[in-house]
């Protein structure tokens, strides 16, 4: 099992707390976000863990880890960043790809790691009420997520115009199975540069965008539920509201932190 975490971006909604370290390195309850994923990451045995780099990129050389640089961070998003880590998509080993602006309980990333093989993104069925907690309207930041029966998605990542469309919400963890692995890569590498793609140019393409393209070419993509046991930071008030919840003893609703240590992705 390897996992590949995203941590080329800047995160500009966080200035300035990221004006000198990339977003990922944002501390919470006193340690950096990265940190705080890695602790889940060797919780649950995995040790083969791989770096996107972008934006003060030096600040994670501490890590240890092996590192796959975007030179173009300040223009592309997260699909860009990930391919800048094709070879990884060897059909080797399973992959899980990461937002590094999340923090997950270990039980999150043992549902991802124990899911059936293929593609299968984590989604969260109880995430109205970290939405809640973060904002007063949740429809005017969630996206549409639909399921099939079989717990196929069929749809991911649009605007939605009621609560109807939201079966769960997207968390920023998917898995790529070593069996399909060649199958994605040669799949992005066939996409028109010249498109746009959900309004955003090629190399600037939305994550979601992404895996609603391999929807609508065919590919499975499965779905593995959780309710809670993670958070996600965009903002300085989503740190202000999980620092009050901690304060207040209620953020174990949401999340609770694993056991901080020393660690360093190797």
């Amino acid at each position: 099992m390897r996992i590949l975490i995203l941590c080329a971006g800047q995160g500009a909604r966080l200035r300035p707390l990221t004006d000198d370290k990339p977003k990922c390195l944002v501390p919470l309850l006193g340690s950096p976000l990265l940190d705080h994923q890695l602790a889940s990451i060797r919780y649950c045995g995995v040790n083969e863990i791989y770096l996107v780099t972008g934006y003060a990129s030096g600040a994670l050389v501490r890590y240890g880890a092996e590192r796959f640089h975007n030179p173009d961070y300040a223009t592309s998003n997260m699909v860009a960043s990930l391919f800048k880590a094709a070879s990884l998509f060897d059909g080797s080993d399973d992959l899980i790809i990461a937002y590094s602006d999340i923090v997950y309980e270990p039980l999150v990333l043992r549902t991802l790691m124990d899911a059936p093989s293929g593609i299968v993104t984590l989604i969260d069925k109880g995430w109205n009420d970290l939405w809640r907690a973060r904002m007063e309207d949740p429809l005017s930041d969630a996206e549409t997520l639909k399921l099939a029966p079989d717990g196929r998605l069929l749809e991911i990542g649009k605007k939605p115009t009621s609560m109807d469309e939201i079966e769960g919400q997207y968390i920023g963890l998917t898995k790529v199975s070593k069996d399909a692995q060649l199958k994605v890569r040669a799949f992005y590498e066939g996409l028109d540069r010249e498109e746009t793609y959900d309004g955003q140019p090629f190399a600037n393409m939305y994550m979601t965008s992404f895996l609603q393209l391999l929807i609508d070419a065919g590919y499975p993509i499965l779905s593995a539920p959780v309710s809670n046991g993670w958070l996600e930071v965009d903002t300085p008030q989503d740190l202000e509201t999980y620092e009050a919840m901690q304060a207040a003893g209620t953020l174990a609703t949401l999340w609770r932190p694993q056991g901080l240590t020393e660690h360093t992705a190797a």
